[in-house]
């Protein structure tokens, strides 16, 4: 006999906060969503998860699986099985964006992705689901640019969320980021300049590595950096695309974003979390373990309750630490 089987729902939204967006990306997005065993049958209400997938992901992701690496509907009917967990919802929201991700945030050159999340998706799921419709019942946890809008999303936001997990989220820019503005600069120049880089990589049937990489340093000057009045990505480098000089005026924007600039101005809301967990492999490829061990730093210097660990891997495919966090975050949800 198998184990319970949580349910997957889909919900087709038709965002008003997205409508209009600068680059044309489609305001109707599908949040999916994991109910736990026994919800169809009865009248309980459950704490929420909101998790965020990666740069270049979409919530539906999160549901894939293969024979080895289960997704994490799947994970989560075996961690409850287990007695591991205990149940609550996964809400899956669609951030996804033409440049491969949003980083959660607003931005005239994306769209206002943070306000999405939190004031939109959070109350229509408190509004359509049996939930615990308060912040010490509600998480979010993500992995990556995930683990990043999870830290960022929990910091600006103590009254919707009251639990944060962290996956290898991008924290400390120097380290994550200037390493790749060389490569970037050489793909697009390369390329013809950005503007026919980016036509070409939008039409190519096959997105390769250094397309790949650059892209993510242009989605992040969108998000970080954006200009309106800067076409195609409506976004300032911050680098010069002919020398590769670090633009110091725009690379401050950037740093604004960083939680490692941030922290000291969310203490208070990170020391009201019931749960704030980082964790970081020690050979990540984008050096965020060095990121995260700062940022762990900064919260022992503040008396900001948490808990890190590292373990012994690298950047991609770890959701398997889910099994780690899921539990976790259910118990401290669950309170």
């Amino acid at each position: 006999m198998g184990i319970p089987r949580g349910t997957i729902r889909s919900e087709r939204i038709e965002s008003s906060v997205l409508r209009g967006n600068l680059p044309g990306d489609p305001e109707a997005r599908d949040l999916y969503l994991y109910l736990p065993p026994g919800y169809e049958r009865g009248s309980e209400r459950y704490p929420v998860a909101w998790c965020l997938s990666g740069f270049t992901g979409r919530g539906r992701m999160l549901l894939n699986d293969s024979p080895w690496m289960p997704g994490i509907g799947d994970r989560m009917d075996v961690l409850l099985a287990d007695g591991r967990a205990k149940p609550m919802i996964l809400a899956l929201p669609d951030c996804f964006t033409h440049l491969g991700g949003s980083q959660y945030v607003n931005s005239p050159a994306l769209g206002d992705y943070e306000d999405h999340v939190v004031k939109e998706l959070v109350p229509f799921v408190d509004s359509h689901y049996r939930t615990l419709p308060a912040p010490e019942h509600r998480g979010v946890i993500g992995k990556s640019s995930g683990g990043y809008g999870a830290l960022r999303l929990g910091m600006r936001h103590p009254d919707v969320f009251g639990a944060v997990v962290c996956h290898s989220g991008d924290i400390y820019f120097e380290h994550c980021y200037k390493r790749d503005f060389a490569p970037a600069l050489r793909t697009i120049r390369k390329g013809g300049g950005l503007a026919a880089w980016l036509s070409a990589f939008r039409a190519a049937p096959r997105k390769r590595h250094a397309d790949i990489e650059a892209l993510n340093i242009v989605a992040m000057s969108a998000a970080y950096s954006p200009n309106v009045a800067s076409p195609p990505a409506y976004c300032d480098l911050p680098f010069d695309l002919e020398t590769g000089q670090i633009n110091e005026d725009v690379w401050r924007r950037w740093l604004e974003y960083d939680p490692l600039h941030a922290v000291e101005r969310h203490a208070e809301s990170l020391k009201g979390l019931r749960l704030l967990f980082l964790d970081c492999g020690r050979e990540d490829e984008f050096y965020l373990e060095l990121g995260a061990r700062c940022f762990v730093r900064r919260l022992e210097a503040l008396g900001v309750s948490h808990e890190y660990q590292e373990f012994e891997d690298g950047h991609m495919n770890i959701s398997y630490r889910m099994d780690v966090t899921l539990p976790k975050l259910s118990h401290a949800l669950g309170r």
